[in-house]
């Protein structure tokens, strides 16, 4: 088991390594005493593990009351947010009780939103059962909602008192969660490891090691731990995430977030061969990578569209946003841009 201290507002432990779910009641009473839960799961993943999770909660005298959700990012939205509160304030749950969110990163937003808002603030733990959520969105305490005009618009900074990402739960990931999953490993080559990027080449699989995990839950730690807000650094860890938002909102959610994070990146990656910033060796390596891992690699929505909805990002700043740019596999640049500029940098990237 691998376990990765994040130093933040809230400071709390991200344990890696199989068998955890089984051992949650137990550590969860070790940390938090005597306390009630609210377990937070989309309708698959509380099929899968909910009872599992329950069951060991109550054997170390947790008290647990359930919520569940239909699953998917449709789920993700302000009726969903406050039936949840709803939920928490009919149990009762006090500050000094907890939230448990157990499944990807949808649940992850919700859940933590819920925590970071209910009574002012609640602790909560992580519990991801998808590749997308380990290596990424359980850490670093960005919970949100979406709203009809952008994806997570409503949100808070709020860091969660401890993860426990359990590797067994990856083995039950329907394959295109396994493919999603991927695009963001890939990132974290692609944004500051050439030796994590080139390890995907020889093999994809290596996505789903222990050893493959940990080190991208330590990038991000860097990256939290010097700028835990979003306002610096920590911006790097949009790559592909600008274009690909986009790519979602028009596609109604039906694009997962990892597919649409691929063909975010495979856009910025191109647009900057485009213009000279990156060379066409790094995007004939991404492109590759990322077919190799079964992702998409062309946005398959107009570019005036998708420049109109990217304008909405939530990373826009008057009329101005920042982008994630690759120079070469392993090293990236922020460029700030106009607004107005995203048509031509989306054309460069093989938007029509």
């Amino acid at each position: 088991m691998r376990t990765i201290p994040i130093r933040a507002s809230r400071s709390y432990e991200v344990l890696i390594g199989p068998g955890l779910l089984g051992e949650a009641g137990e550590r969860l009473a070790q940390k938090f005493g005597s306390c009630r839960a609210m377990m937070v799961s989309d309708d698959r993943v509380n099929s899968l593990y909910g009872d599992a999770l329950e069951a060991t909660l109550r054997e170390s005298g947790i008290e647990a009351e359930r919520f569940v959700f239909p699953h998917g990012e449709e789920s993700k939205t302000l009726s969903s947010y406050s039936a949840l509160l709803e939920a928490m304030c009919a149990a009762k749950l006090t500050r000094k009780d907890l939230l448990i969110a157990l499944g990807g990163g949808v649940t992850g937003d919700l859940g933590g939103f819920a925590a970071a808002t209910y009574r002012r603030g609640i602790p909560y733990v992580q519990l991801p059962t998808t590749l997308l959520a380990a290596v990424d969105s359980s850490v670093g305490g960005k919970t949100a909602v979406d709203l009809a005009g952008g994806k997570n618009q409503v949100g808070a900074f709020c860091q969660p008192s401890l993860v426990l990402c359990d590797t067994d739960t990856l083995d039950t990931l329907p394959q295109e969660e396994r493919r999603a999953g991927c695009a963001e490993v890939v990132k974290y080559g692609l944004l500051g490891s050439e030796a994590l990027f080139e390890a995907l080449e020889k093999n994809p699989a290596a996505a789903w090691s222990e050893d493959t995990i940990a080190a991208c839950v330590e990038m991000k730690r860097r990256y939290v731990e010097e700028d835990e807000f979003d306002t610096g650094a920590r911006q790097f860890l949009n790559l592909g995430h600008t274009f690909g938002h986009a790519a979602e909102l028009l596609s109604g959610y039906s694009l997962l977030h990892g597919e649409a994070v691929a063909m975010g990146m495979a856009a910025i990656t191109r647009s900057a061969a485009e213009a000279g910033i990156c060379s066409r060796e790094t995007l004939g390596r991404l492109i590759a990578l990322l077919e190799a891992c079964g992702l998409p690699t062309a946005l398959p929505y107009p570019a005036e569209d998708l420049a109109r909805a990217a304008g909405t990002d939530k990373k826009a700043l008057g009329k101005s946003i920042t982008l994630v740019v690759p120079e070469a596999v392993g090293r990236c640049r922020l460029e700030t841009v106009p607004v107005s500029d995203l048509l031509l940098w989306l054309q460069r990237g093989g938007a029509k």
